[in-house]
């Protein structure tokens, strides 16, 4: 074991032969992230190993992906770039003796030069668990940092201790474009390749060395030196001398790799996975293809039942609870069948999953038990035991019998306080579930209403009015579904480089943290408050997963701060709220400017449309002459006209979309209402001859009729909540032409 990961390639003349030296795929290992190919989704501009290993602040991680895909190279990459010391072990040649030495060593480097130590750990899978479990402790006080290498899936071949104290990167194999990169850098490289030399090859044969190795890039090189040096006779040739591959000898220098199903390895588990999300996506076909692949391969029945009885409860539920008992009854067949015979009950299991209605409203279960880890609440007092103290402390006093009642039920409350109003359970609408949906929501419905009835009519801002209860509970589910719609919109996968703009409010920040875990986010805001505020909430993650944040009170210059903050410019995604209402005006030209400068960014953006149209009129006509309503009604209306104050329409935002450049993938409209408490103050802000909205109307009305109309809507608003609208636009869109 040494300090030098890997021993320097020969140069200049010292080209070897495929006989002996060093082969053509060592002597080509990238030096640098440069001259690294493929994998863009974990080392592409952004992203989040890039940035780790140029800022030198790596942390352990395990990179795991099939052969030839870079999983060494990034290693060399690191050891050439890294501030700490590296050593490097093989876990097929290495025993708990190496891990020892190297522990030891690492803690030399540490007390006596305060450096750090990173340890690349080859085929790491191939340790016993008392060797992975050795390094624990130093991985884990940051004695060691950890790099494993690995072909197998490290959340079933590696220990889960170790697994959870790194961060894994899945590398794929690498497309052919990639491979012919590869191939074209070998041929030309005059220090490392072929370069020196002019090599010609038969039409087909370069392609089908790229084709055959199939995602390998070590395999391609090998292949690509065997069918060179085997070519010319005697190897090497005098410099400058032509060399020609023909297709034969391409053929013979590859072969194709067998696709074996491993039983105990990654693709036991990608085969069962297939199967059940055949079954979840209701495809019959697939489900039994893949049911017979596992069978094929002699993969344990029991096995397989223990999945179908899951996928029963999960994915079918309530839709048909019967599904659980034929699964478990064509389980009990098996058993007393056994095979060949038994593989009927494996069929009629799937097949009656794969065509059943689905529901997964059993997950609501874990909504419950998050609830229970935040809150630790108290049992209601009518819902306690009353047969031991109900005359001391008067446990069970005020609880309703259901059997007493009509239908066997009464409105009660049966949630903890803190939990009041709180939904767990969402019924499908499919199946046997479908029949019970609506009474389960009636009987939700009336039993917030028994809760609100039971309050003491505090006002708004005491917090505890039946208005203020339920405003709260339309403004977050209305919020929360245009964020759930927008983030669809979006598609995001977890490489990509996301752009927030106008995110002050938070609203999408946390999500799109989540699933952009191997890219990166960059979050810009309006207001110095927010940057504070999210600041403050992302105190908690890791450095490196943190959001790039900025403030940018000039929209026309989004573009230049998002390149600032982020230190690129390549984002996969941009994404917004209301960022065309805050332009107003600029609207166009705000969008305009960031097509331009990020020409191959797809957008999702949420903009609210013009809900209130007509309502405050509607809520103050009968405090209101005809001819008074009648002016309110038409300068309300000519207000709202165009977008420009009110907010969109699907036909205005369809057209600045598409004057910036964009092609339109989709336009969701969302709509609902919910019940809101409005006091004096809010008619003020309204009608006040400051606001655009009281100017306007006192343009159309007089001063004396925006008075009127004021004094109308605070007596409206005195009287108690009224049912208030929301709408929102959502948009996908991608530069025309595509990406």
């Amino acid at each position: 074991m040494s300090d030098e990961l890997f021993s320097a390639a020969p140069r200049g003349g010292a080209l070897v032969s495929s006989d002996g030296g060093v082969p053509l795929a060592d002597r080509m290992r990238p030096r640098t992230m440069d001259e690294f190919i493929g994998q863009e989704h974990i080392v592409g501009p952004g992203r989040l190993l890039r940035r780790a290993i140029q800022r030198d602040r790596l942390s352990s991680i395990i990179l795991s992906g099939p052969p030839g895909t870079g999983k060494t190279t990034l290693a060399r990459i690191i050891a050439n770039t890294t501030k700490s010391r590296f050593l490097s072990i093989n876990a097929v040649l290495s025993g708990v003796q190496a891990i020892r030495d190297a522990i030891e060593s690492a803690k030399r480097e540490r007390d006596l030069y305060d450096r750090k130590t990173i340890l690349f750990v080859d085929e790491v899978h191939r340790w016993n668990k008392a060797q992975q479990d050795g390094l624990l402790p130093w991985v884990e006080n940051g004695t060691i940092l950890l790099i494993g290498a690995t072909t197998e899936n490290p959340f079933f071949e590696v220990n889960r201790a170790l697994v959870s104290r790194s961060r894994v990167f899945q590398l794929n194999a690498l497309g052919d474009e990639d491979l012919a990169k590869a191939a074209a850098m070998a041929i030309g490289d005059k220090e490392r390749g072929y370069g020196r030399w002019r090599l010609g090859f038969e039409e087909g044969a370069l392609e089908h060395l790229v084709r055959v190795a199939d995602g390998d890039a070590r395999s391609l090189l090998n292949a690509l030196e065997l069918a060179v040096e085997t070519s010319t006779e005697p190897w090497p040739p005098a410099d400058g001398e032509a060399v020609f591959v023909s297709m034969a000898a391409a053929e013979e220098s590859i072969q194709r790799r067998a696709v074996l199903y491993d039983r105990d390895g990654d693709y036991h588990y990608d085969a069962a996975s297939a199967l059940i999300k055949s079954l979840r996506g209701s495809d019959p076909d697939a489900a039994l293809y893949w049911l017979s692949r596992m069978v094929y391969a002699g993969e344990e029945p029991r096995f397989i039942f223990r999945r179908l009885l899951i996928s029963a409860a999960e994915d079918v539920g309530l839709a048909d609870p019967a599904a659980i008992g034929v699964v478990e009854a064509c389980a009990a067949a098996y058993e007393r069948i056994g095979l060949p015979e038994g593989q009927f009950h494996l069929a009629q299991a799937a097949l009656y999953l794969a065509t059943a209605p689905k529901s997964n409203s059993s997950m609501a279960y874990f909504d419950a038990l998050a609830a229970i880890e935040k809150e630790r609440a108290e049992v209601p007092n009518h819902l306690k035991d009353a047969s031991r103290d109900a005359d001391g402390f008067g446990h069970g006093e005020g609880y309703q019998y259901p059997h007493a009642y009509r239908g066997h039920w009464t409105a009660q409350q049966y949630l903890p306080d803190a939990l009041r109003g709180a939904v767990f359970y969402r019924p499908g609408a499919q199946g046997y579930e479908a029949g019970i949906r609506d009474e389960v929501l009636r009987r939700r419905d009336a039993q917030l209403a028994a809760y609100l009835a039971g309050e003491d009519g505090q006002e708004a801002g005491g917090g505890r009015s039946e208005s203020a209860w339920k405003a709260r509970v339309s403004a977050g589910a209305s919020f929360a579904l245009v964020r759930d719609e927008l983030m669809a919109a979006l598609s995001l996968k977890r490489h990509e480089n996301l752009l927030i703009l106008n995110g002050d409010d938070g609203l999408l920040a946390r999500e799109a943290g989540r699933m952009c875990t191997d890219g990166s986010l960059t979050l810009l805001v309006r207001e110095e408050a927010a940057l504070a505020r999210l600041g403050y909430a992302f105190r908690d993650t890791e450095e490196l997963l943190r959001p790039a944040m900025a403030r940018c009170a000039e929209l026309t210059e989004l573009a230049a701060c998002a390149k600032t903050a982020a230190g690129h410019n390549s984002f996969e995604a941009i994404a917004a709220t209301r960022l065309l209402e805050y332009a107003g005006t600029n609207a166009g030209v705000v969008l305009s400017s960031l097509t331009e400068a990020f020409r191959s960014s797809r957008f999702a953006l949420a903009e609210r449309s013009a809900a209130a149209r007509g309502l405050l009129p509607a809520l103050a006509a009968p405090r209101l002459s005809a001819k008074l309503y009648e002016g309110f009604a038409a300068a309300d209306a000519h207000f709202y006209e165009g977008g420009a104050a009110g907010g969109f329409t699907p036909d205005s935002l369809e057209a600045l979309i598409r004057a910036a450049g964009l092609t339109l993938r989709s336009l969701k409209e969302l709509k609902g209402s919910g019940e809101r408490r409005l006091a004096e103050r809010d008619a003020e802000a309204w009608l006040t001859i400051d606001s655009a909205y009281g100017a306007a109307m006192e343009k159309a009305l007089g001063a004396e009729g925006r008075l009127t109309l004021l004094e109308a809507l605070k007596t409206i608003f005195k009287a108690g909540p009224v049912d208030w609208p929301w709408s929102w636009i959502i948009v996908a869109a991608e530069p025309t032409g595509g990406i």
